[in-house]
C-alpha cells in the first residue's frame, strides 16, 4: 500500500515538473540567491538569548507542494547563530543529513524568501536552547530523509517541538513531513500540545490548543485553527477566515 501511494505521488511530482513553465529556470540551484533578508537579529547588537523557527518555499517544483524549516538558536552573549537543519540532498553522498552549523539563519532558501515561523528572546530562553540541542542530538532519523511522507526537515522541526513544547510552534500544513512519526500511531501534536493520531504521516488526525483540529490525507492537511481563527489548507498554508467582521457603527 505504502508503495503504490509513494507511486501516485511521484506521477503528481511529474506532472508538475513538465506543466511549470519555471521548471527550467528553477533548477539552476547554483544561481539562486541565499542571501541574508535582514530578519535575525544582529548578534553583536542583540546580548539576549533567541531562538527562531523559519520556513521558505521548498526548492524548484517542490515549493509548489510546501515548506523547507529549519531552527536557529543563540545564547546570551553569543555573537553568532548555531543553525539546526535538515538537509534531504545530503543523503545521495552518503553523508547525515541532520546538520549542525554556524552561519546567519535569514538567508534565502535558494531564492525563496523565509519567514519567521516562531521567535522566543530573553528570559529562559537559554534552557530551551539547551534542550533544542539535546533533542537534536537524540534524532532518530539523522541519516535517513524521504520527501514525501517523511522523515524530511520538518519532521525534524516537529521533533523537536514535541521535544520542547515550550515553544509552542504552529507548523502550517506546508509543513510536509511533520505528521510523520515513523512506527508510532500516537503521539503529541507537532507543536507539543494536544495529541496525533497518524499512519506513517499519511492519514491522521490532531486537536491542540496550538493547532486547533487538523486532518492529514496522503500528507496533505486540511483543518481549522481556533485562536485566532484560521483555516488550515494544503498548498495555501494558513488563511485568516475573518468570521467575525467588526460591526459599522453608526453615529
Amino acid at each position: 500500500m505504502l508503495l503504490f501511494l509513494r507511486f501516485i505521488f511521484i506521477i503528481f511530482n511529474l506532472i508538475l515538473l513538465t506543466a511549470s513553465p519555471n521548471y527550467a529556470q528553477a533548477q539552476n540551484w547554483w544561481t539562486a540567491s541565499r542571501e541574508p533578508v535582514g530578519l535575525a537579529p544582529d548578534p553583536a547588537l542583540t546580548p539576549e538569548a533567541v531562538v527562531q523557527v523559519y520556513g521558505a518555499r521548498a526548492f524548484s517544483w517542490r515549493g509548489y507542494l510546501g515548506i523547507h524549516t529549519w531552527i536557529a538558536v543563540k545564547p546570551t552573549q553569543a555573537k553568532s547563530y548555531t543553525i539546526y537543519e535538515v538537509i534531504g540532498w545530503l543523503q545521495r553522498r552518503k553523508m547525515p543529513v541532520l546538520v549542525i552549523y554556524e552561519n546567519v539563519p535569514d538567508r534565502r532558501w535558494y531564492g525563496n524568501m523565509p519567514e519567521i515561523l516562531m521567535e522566543k528572546r530573553g528570559d529562559g530562553v537559554d534552557a530551551l536552547i539547551e534542550r533544542i540541542d539535546q533533542a537534536a542530538r537524540s534524532y532518530p532519523y539523522a541519516k535517513d530523509y524521504t520527501i514525501w511522507p517523511g522523515p524530511n526537515s520538518n519532521t525534524f522541526t516537529a521533533w523537536i517541538s514535541r521535544a520542547v513544547p515550550e515553544l509552542q510552534l504552529d507548523l502550517p500544513p506546508t509543513a510536509i513531513g511533520k505528521d510523520y512519526l515513523g512506527y508510532r500511531l500516537i503521539s503529541q501534536a507537532p507543536s507539543g500540545s494536544g495529541f496525533q493520531i497518524s499512519f506513517f504521516g499519511l492519514i491522521g488526525v490532531l486537536v491542540s490548543k496550538v493547532e486547533g483540529v487538523e486532518f492529514n490525507l496522503l500528507g496533505l492537511s486540511f483543518g481549522v485553527g481556533l485562536d485566532p481563527p484560521v483555516i488550515r489548507l494544503p498548498l495555501a498554508g494558513s488563511k485568516d477566515m475573518n468570521l467575525w467582521p467588526k460591526p459599522v457603527i453608526e453615529e
